[in-house]
């Protein structure tokens, strides 16, 4: 099952192409498809529903798929705006895998130096007192 990460991946390799930028994006959304919310940092979910209405927002007509006809409606800027929100989710989704793998590298590094299960009064300190 390919996840996520290498779906976005795909559609983002599919944005540098060299052919206009309507066709780069059908194509890069036909790797959108597969991709479930949940899969994602909560903090792109919204961007990437907003992404994927645009991509379907228009009626198909009779051997095109929506995508197809949502791209074809949208105007060249319109269709930058959407790569650019690819790229930008890409992004994000490898910001937040990248700190999930230190955390966890972090986590699996910490050496115990003592048993956690000590004694409290291993950590009390007598009271000093001064004499003259």
């Amino acid at each position: 099952m390919v996840n996520a990460w290498e779906n976005l991946h795909c559609a983002t390799l599919e944005l540098v192409r060299s052919t206009p930028i309507k066709q780069r994006l059908i194509s890069a959304a036909r790797h959108l498809t597969s991709v479930v919310e949940d899969q994602l940092p909560s903090e792109t979910r919204e961007s990437f529903a907003r992404l994927m209405r645009s991509l379907a927002g228009v009626q198909p007509q009779r051997g095109e798929d929506v995508a197809v006809a949502s791209v074809r409606k949208m105007s060249n800027q319109q269709a930058d705006d959407c790569a650019a929100l690819i790229v930008e989710i890409f992004g994000a989704l490898c910001r937040a895998d990248s700190l999930a793998q230190r955390s966890q590298t972090a986590v699996s590094s910490i050496v115990q130096l003592r048993p956690l299960d000590r004694q409290t009064e291993e950590f009390q300190v007598p009271a000093l007192s001064a004499t003259n």
